[in-house]
């Protein structure tokens, strides 16, 4: 049965987006959206989470001055509930998700719509392109585009069409969320990587086209970050207690790291006390130290890349980058042993943002 009132959707466009405290961003996102040029009807659905910057006063700003922009409410501010919710009061067949805190390319929903006819895919992603203003965003945005900073998924860089595990954002067939079921309101983070994977048991395809941009800007602060990294692990975490070997191998290296900094610090305390000597220490030392010291040359030759920016961006890299992977393994490990529970991207919440230029 399908989940909104009209038994088949219209031909045309909703864009669907949750928006929680992006002042600084949402009026660049919204304007990507209104830009892209459609030969069939469109329309944009804010689901509205409980913003503390003026977000909200913003969206309703921008909505009346643009009958293409509809509003709903998602009081409980979890992104799955905000997507179903302006999923549901959606009124075309072809849905695109879409991001406060990320810009569409010109020509990006057109593009979409033709490779989803071309390939007969349920859900189309493309690339995300990380970008930054200051130092530290541009750290971050440099190691979301590189395989050492996010694990090489198709849409952090690949350049190859075909047939993919996932889809960053979607571009997506109503009559396929409606059979299989939209996004599982229970997972706080990967819910999308969930939802392709219940499109794909179901027989559907999802596909990667890199021909698909998508402008990301990630968070702008050190803690920001490192909260929105634990929480990601954590909810991937979760996904493994749930889903087991469904889940890539890479999503282990950074719980791997962790495990490895911890026993590294407890070998060089047995040292320092005495307790572990002679060549058994000296052993143990090789297992554990020299891969800590590879995983420390590989963070230094990122940052002195060509391509690294100033001395300050490269500065910053030396701390994001372990941030990222020691952060997300530490949310990992714990959603892994214990679940995510109730774990929320705290990064998303009570922020002042500096708005884009």
């Amino acid at each position: 049965m399908p989940v909104n009132d009209n038994d088949a959707p219209e031909a045309g466009v909703s864009f669907v987006m949750p928006v929680l405290n992006e002042r600084a961003y949402l009026e660049h996102a919204i304007n990507s959206v209104l830009a892209q040029e459609l030969t069939v009807p469109a329309e944009l659905v804010l689901a509205l989470g409980p913003s503390t910057d003026g977000t909200t006063e913003l969206a309703q700003r921008l909505a009346a001055g643009d009958a293409r922009i509809r509003l709903v409410d998602n009081p409980a501010a979890h992104i799955p509930v905000g997507l179903n919710a302006a999923i549901r009061a959606s009124r075309y067949a072809t849905i695109i998700r879409v991001d406060a805190h990320s810009e569409l390319a010109p020509g990006y929903a057109a593009r979409a719509l033709e490779t989803l006819e071309r390939t007969g895919a349920a859900n189309v992603g493309g690339v995300m392109h990380a970008d930054g203003r200051a130092p530290f965003q541009r750290a971050v945005a440099r190691l979301y585009n590189s395989p050492v900073g996010l694990g090489g998924g198709a849409y952090h860089g690949g350049t190859h069409e075909g047939e993919a595990e996932s889809a960053y954002l979607g571009v997506m067939r109503r009559a396929v969320l409606d059979e299989v079921g939209l996004f599982d309101e229970t997972i706080r983070r990967g819910e999308d990587w969930e939802l392709n994977l219940r499109i794909r048991q179901a027989g559907h395809l999802v596909w990667f086209d890199p021909s698909l941009s998508v402008t990301y800007w990630p968070r702008e602060s050190w803690l920001r970050l490192a909260r929105q990294f634990r929480a990601t692990g954590a909810w991937r975490g979760e996904l493994v207690r749930r889903f087991g070997r469904r889940n890539g191998i890479r999503f282990f290296a950074p719980p791997a790291l962790v495990v490895l900094v911890v026993i590294a610090v407890l070998v060089g305390l047995l040292q320092m006390t005495g307790v572990l000597t002679g060549l058994l220490s000296i052993v143990i030392s090789a297992v554990v130290y020299l891969p800590l010291l590879a995983y420390l040359l590989l963070v230094i030759a990122v940052a002195c890349l060509p391509g690294g920016g100033g001395a300050r961006q490269r500065l910053w890299t030396l701390l994001v980058l372990p941030t990222m992977h020691l952060s997300w393994g530490l949310g990992f490990l714990g959603g892994v042993l214990r679940g995510a529970r109730d774990t929320v991207d705290a990064s998303r919440l009570g922020t002042r943002n500096t708005p884009l230029p």
